[in-house]
């Protein structure tokens, strides 16, 4: 698994963490692709791998992930 910088990390967590609302898991998702960065793209990458997850998240997981790489070029 990468490393990721500490508030990457938390939000991470929440992404992941099943005993929380959804709703919660979906605005981490949406605070991590704000921080835009590549770390940013890897944790939103793990997200889409977990399938665990609702396939909602997963979705827009990948879809934050796609707008953070358009924005690279």
């Amino acid at each position: 698994m990468v490393e990721y910088p500490d508030e990457l990390k938390k939000l991470a967590t929440i992404t992941t963490d099943l005993g929380l609302p959804a709703e919660l898991r979906i605005r981490a998702i949406e605070q991590i692709s704000a921080i835009g960065s590549h770390e940013a793209l890897l944790a939103l990458l793990d997200v889409v791998a977990n399938d665990k997850l609702t396939v909602r998240e997963r979705e827009l997981a990948l879809e934050r992930a796609r707008k953070i790489v358009r924005s690279s070029h």
